[in-house]
């Protein structure tokens, strides 16, 4: 059950309740505040945060579709355990997705993209200075975020999102801490240096590696089902 993992939320408009509702809960799932194996509950989210049970099963329906939950007969929607075949799968999704990203942008503007990676690893490396691990961890999302925007392609844009958001459930356990933390900065610092030279091969290996390193970091400090 997940009364105590559900707070108290304010709906507004533009968007939908579905919308706002889904939203909430897709994020919960994501970031691990609602475990795997935990029962979702229609009538408890619902009243958890003040709206119908209407919005929650349409927003259920799409989270089973997007496989973060799953129907058991007689039991419910449960959210679904985190496996390292899964990993597999998105992590080398997220490879290709990155590597097409990586050269769109390069050829669309190399040497705005390269100023404003420099830029991204300047910041981070001034947030890591000052122990701010949290503001650290969103800008390593930027920094694959400035690729993908500068790839300038809406459809490929929205894809590296949507499995970047799903690689957040496995990197939970991993994302605070510390070696990682510097593996990650390497990494990008790396792909940022082999831009500087115009080497576009070069960095596509920094990428491939950087991707790579951050799925053994996931595995070793995630606890993963067969």
């Amino acid at each position: 059950m997940i009364s105590n993992s559900i707070k108290k939320i304010t709906i507004e408009q533009p968007k939908t309740i579905r919308q706002k509702v889904y939203e909430y809960l897709q994020q919960a799932i994501l970031k691990g505040d609602v475990k795997p194996g935990e029962r979702l509950v229609e009538s408890e989210i619902g009243k958890a945060i003040g709206t119908s049970r209407t919005p929650v099963r349409e927003a259920l329906h799409t989270l089973e579709r997007e496989k973060l939950i799953e129907s058991i007969p007689r039991v419910g929607y449960v959210v679904k355990g985190i496996s390292k075949d899964e990993l597999e799968d998105i992590s080398e999704i997220r490879l290709v997705l990155e590597t097409l990203a990586l050269r769109w942008a390069y050829e669309n503007d190399a040497d705005g993209l390269t100023r404003s990676l420099q830029e991204n690893v300047s910041r981070s490396r001034h947030l890591l200075e000052l122990g701010d691990l949290k503001s650290f961890s969103e800008m390593d999302s930027n920094f694959h975020e400035v690729i993908s925007k500068y790839a300038s392609s809406e459809r490929l844009q929205e894809l590296t999102l949507s499995i970047r958001q799903h690689m957040i459930r496995y990197q939970v356990h991993s994302l605070y801490d510390i070696e990682n933390i510097y593996r990650a900065m390497a990494g990008h610092q790396k792909i940022v240096q082999a831009l500087k030279k115009q080497d576009l091969n070069g960095a596509l290996v920094e990428l491939n590696n950087h991707i790579k390193q951050s799925k053994k970091d996931i595995i070793h400090y995630s606890r993963l089902t067969s």
